[in-house]
């Protein structure tokens, strides 16, 4: 099992991690159930895709509040 982050606005690859770690030491106990169905997928061999949000598109967001309204930051 595997688990891999991309950035949710422009779908770069931010991280994997190929070892074994269960969902506590991960923080995903800390999200809503919401924030889970947005934010995980499920492989059916077991690996986690999480939707995160890469340095470059939080720091566009930052500069840029209103980019908030828009499904993809970066086109």
């Amino acid at each position: 099992m595997a688990i891999h982050y991309q950035c949710r606005h422009c779908k770069m690859k931010i991280g994997e991690i190929e070892q074994h770690q269960d969902a506590i030491s991960l923080g995903f106990d800390q999200l809503t159930s919401q924030e889970r169905t947005d934010m995980l997928t499920y492989d059916s061999n077991g690996d986690i895709h999480v939707d995160a949000i890469c340095e470059d598109c939080h720091e566009a967001l930052v500069r840029n509040p209103d980019l908030y309204e828009i499904d993809n930051v970066i086109q």
